[in-house]
């Protein structure tokens, strides 16, 4: 076979196999009343286009070889734009190195197709040596925001090539093409998950914050944190304080940080945050919701006990194990809340729920009792009632 046979016969298998992704159904599972996972992750790196990854130049890929690799799509921001379902995907290449790029679904469960072009995001003052994990916020001063975490190394440990540093980047747009690249958030401890309230709070621009020591380990830093700046084309973090606290022995041991920016409903504020704890195969990450109130959005309302969601099948598995991560989320006008979660920071999943149904669950769903006894009462409380009620 001839090169010139061989890149025709490479190239129409390789835009059938991804015109048959992009175009499959996805299907919802029964869940626990709770959510509903869809049986498909909604996007992975076989849903990048083919254009981004090969060559399409007989002349200089005569054997349609992929000339860049991408290794994974995950923790992606989402938002509603033109009646479309938007998610801003973190697609990594197999350099490495991380990018935004947008996917549209017309129903948010499947057919997602990627923008033409990815991301072209300005450089701050330093330049990053990798941008990853927007959180997309619609402020109500006009602007769309991007939230992201913007690593460098840490020149102060020059012989350690696996030092680095953790800042908030931020970026504002009005038509998610043109970005606008604003200065670092300064602030006294490192930051990577940074989001931004969509409302002013006392005139002021409001952010959910996870203070931590180091760029893995959050050492003093107590939990998710709020603060309040005056400029966010300058943002300054001058005082911090804990809302939503680490506790031995649970699911948020180890670090906890907020997912997408938190959804107002008539109850009050509902947010959705990952926790995480140390197992014998290292770091198992959760997710899980709380409330705050509609006035003082600092203030917890509700605190479920446990987690929301946890890897299962499928999702345990990839490049580091035993993760589920979200900072997107998309709540329609008829209450519909579709939920964006990466698995293993491979894949990118959709589950759906309504926001009463979510409300419930923060209100009613008992709180951690943090010991073996209390979860034990817990649990006699609820078979009691049941029993009392004649279910058996």
């Amino acid at each position: 076979m001839n090169t010139k046979d061989i890149f025709e016969k490479r190239k129409a298998l390789i835009l059938s196999e991804y015109n048959k992704l992009i175009a499959r159904k996805n299907e919802p599972i029964e869940g626990n009343g709770i959510f509903e996972r869809y049986k498909y992750p909604v996007i992975t790196a076989e849903t990048v286009p083919p254009f981004w990854k090969y060559d399409f130049n007989p002349e200089t890929n005569p054997y349609f070889m992929e000339r860049i690799g991408v290794n994974a799509t995950l923790n992606s921001g989402a938002m509603k734009w033109n009646g479309k379902y938007l998610v801003m995907v973190r697609v990594e290449g197999n350099d490495r190195k991380s990018f935004f790029a947008v996917a549209e679904s017309p129903n948010g469960v499947d057919n997602f197709r990627f923008w033409d072009h990815p991301v072209t995001m300005p450089e701050d003052i330093i330049p990053a040596t990798n941008i990853y994990d927007m959180r997309l916020t619609a402020h109500e001063d006009g602007y769309i925001y991007g939230l992201f975490c913007a690593e460098r190394h840490d020149d102060s440990q020059s012989g350690d090539l696996s030092a680095a540093t953790a800042k908030c980047g931020i970026a504002r747009t009005k038509n998610l093409v043109d970005w606008e690249r604003l200065p670092d958030l300064e602030c006294k401890s490192q930051q990577r998950n940074v989001v931004l309230h969509p409302e002013f709070v006392n005139g002021k621009y409001a952010l959910y914050t996870r203070p931590q020591d180091g760029f893995i380990d959050t050492g003093s830093g107590g939990g998710i944190g709020w603060a309040l700046v005056d400029d966010i084309t300058h943002a300054v973090v001058t005082e911090e304080r804990i809302i939503d606290p680490r506790y031995y022995h649970t699911i948020k041991e180890v670090k906890n940080g907020e997912g997408p920016h938190p959804i107002k409903t008539p109850r009050g504020w509902l947010h959705m945050a990952h926790g995480v704890r140390a197992c014998a195969s290292g770091l198992r990450y959760v997710l899980y919701l709380y409330m705050t109130s509609l006035e003082e959005p600092w203030k917890k309302i509700a605190s479920p006990g446990g987690y929301f969601m946890a890897p299962v099948g499928e999702e345990y598995i990839g490049d580091v194990m035993n993760v589920l991560f979200c900072n997107g989320w998309i709540a329609d006008e008829d209450g519909k809340v579709f939920i964006y979660y990466a698995s293993s920071d491979t894949r990118l999943h959709v589950a759906t729920s309504t926001i009463d149904r979510l409300v419930d669950y923060c209100m009613n769903t008992p709180q951690d009792g943090l010991s073996t006894g209390e979860s034990v009462k817990t649990l006699n409380r609820l078979i009691d009632a049941n029993l009392a009620f004649g279910v058996k």
